[in-house]
């Protein structure tokens, strides 16, 4: 049997609130586009963090929001996503975004490109956001 797992982990002072909820709305998302969850993995880091695996693993020497390893195998998405809280702050102020808004968008994004969807392209990038913003609209937290 497959195994099948989200997992959050926090190198940085953040942590999300409403795990099961995430977990719900990112199994949704992967079975919308008839793919399974395997094991996936968020690592929310700070930029220093995910500056030095830029540079280690894909010799960018930049800052960015998100870092994904993908090790899915036929449909099942199985990976890694390392994500910045200091650059989704930078970029939710820069693109006058709400944080959590912003968060949600990189969270999914990562998952996109497990699916297949690239951004290098302009025609790539239109649709990863196309993508983006459709998956947002499945994402429903209880508020308490």
């Amino acid at each position: 049997m497959e195994q099948t797992e989200i997992n959050f982990f926090y190198e940085t002072a953040f942590e999300l609130e409403k795990e099961k909820e995430y977990k719900s709305w990112i199994d949704r998302v992967i079975y919308s586009e008839e793919k399974s969850t395997g094991v996936i993995n968020y690592i929310f880091v700070d930029d220093e963090y995910l500056h030095q695996m830029n540079v280690q693993y894909l010799d960018h020497d930049t800052l960015t929001d998100i870092i994904s390893f993908d090790n899915s195998v036929d449909r099942v998405l199985h990976g890694d996503i390392y994500i910045s809280i200091d650059r989704v702050k930078e970029n939710a102020s820069e693109f006058n975004s709400d944080f959590i808004d912003e968060l949600n968008r990189v969270i999914i994004h990562g998952i996109l490109h497990f699916i297949g969807y690239k951004d290098k392209s302009e025609s790539d990038a239109g649709l990863m956001r196309q993508k983006e913003d459709e998956k947002l609209k499945m994402f429903h937290v209880e508020q308490s």
